[in-house]
């Protein structure tokens, strides 16, 4: 059975309450489709950097936007994939929020799929490890450390089996979701139940069950990047007792560093919101109406190509050219769009705004 052991403490509730009076002002925020999607991606593109660069992936930036935006990249296969592998993993997030799916020991397997595709053997992908799994500390001239000792590997199908009843049972407790999602990332962590990739997982698994719960900020965090600004503190502080046994006694310290940096997190988007929010009040921008998922799709194809043609929003939306047609003709009435040419060869750009 799966308990973890901590206390709310003071600064803990008072981060949380932080957390969800900031929810609040970011979800009442009014910007343009233009600035969401622009903030929104480049969430996608912090939190693929800053996950793969914490496990020494050597891609900066400027890179991960690139491979992104389905450009060429000058760079070793393995660093492309592990960027590619974790934008597949945030595609397989939003899709299972949007699906309503609950989440299972699957969801975490395929995770881990996505995650070590093309860089971990085809058996390894997906599938628990069969040997014993160390965090050891390489050091020059002297003998390595043994930082962290995993689970035997027969206990790590049980042990994932307890986590998803224990998950299951907090959603019908209705627990804070940023706990659930702290308590969530170290223990997949502690269990290491795979051979390689068990940190990836583990930080998508906690984005996971933030978006799943409601708690999805719009989509524009990056807890990631807190991470990976002071990786020793990352470290220390997930690092509450060299066995699995161990971290399973009081993980407290290890809950303040994770809402403490949520909460930072959230503040830097919510001011974020706040400044643009205020820019089109002050340019006396009217925010306009909701856009369906498929239409801010379309917003997206354009901020980074320049135009979309009927053929272009079809393939986007993998819907036929007529039914991409009507979308656009509704973006146009919303004066968010304005069509170039005629026929066939009609184009349309989005209308220049200051933001």
């Amino acid at each position: 059975m799966f308990s973890p052991q901590y206390k709310l403490t003071d600064k803990i509730l008072r981060d949380l309450t932080a957390i969800a009076e900031a929810k609040g002002i970011i979800d009442r925020a009014k910007i343009l489709p233009q600035q969401e999607i622009k903030l929104r991606r480049q969430a996608i593109i912090r939190m693929t950097h800053h996950s793969t660069e914490i496990e020494g992936n050597q891609l900066n930036m400027d890179q991960v936007a690139a491979i992104h935006a389905k450009k060429k990249v000058d760079a070793p296969n393995r660093d492309i994939y592990a960027v590619k592998n974790y934008l597949n993993v945030l595609k397989f997030i939003e899709q299972t929020v949007t699906k309503k799916q609950s989440l299972t020991e699957k969801t975490i397997l395929q995770i881990h799929k996505l995650v070590a595709a093309n860089t971990l053997a085809p058996q390894d992908c997906g599938h628990y490890r069969s040997g014993p799994i160390y965090v050891v500390r390489r050091r020059l001239g002297m003998p390595d450390e043994t930082l962290y000792t995993g689970p035997e590997a027969k206990r790590v199908p049980q042990l994932v089996t307890d986590f998803v009843r224990w998950l299951k049972e907090s959603e019908e407790k209705e627990m804070n979701p940023v706990v659930v999602a702290a308590i969530a990332h170290m223990e997949i962590a502690a269990m290491h139940p795979f051979n390689d990739g068990n940190g990836r997982t583990a930080r998508a698994f906690a984005t996971l069950i933030l978006y799943q719960r409601g708690y999805d900020f719009r989509r524009l965090f990056a807890l990631e990047d807190y991470y990976n600004t002071d990786r020793p503190s990352y470290y220390k502080a997930i690092d509450v007792g060299a066995t699995y046994d161990a971290r399973r006694t009081d993980i407290t310290s290890w809950l303040e560093y994770f809402i403490s940096g949520f909460k930072i997190e959230i503040d830097a988007v919510k001011n974020k919101i706040l400044a643009l929010s205020a820019r089109n009040v002050d340019e006396k921008i009217k925010s306009p109406a909701y856009l369906t998922p498929e239409q801010l799709k379309i917003i997206d194809f354009i901020d980074q190509v320049g135009r979309i043609s009927a053929k272009d929003a079809s393939d986007v939306l993998s819907c036929p050219r007529r039914t991409a047609q009507l979308q656009l003709q509704k973006l146009k009435k919303l004066k968010l769009l304005k069509a170039l040419g005629k026929g066939k060869s009609t184009a349309y750009i989005a209308i220049k705004r200051k933001n």
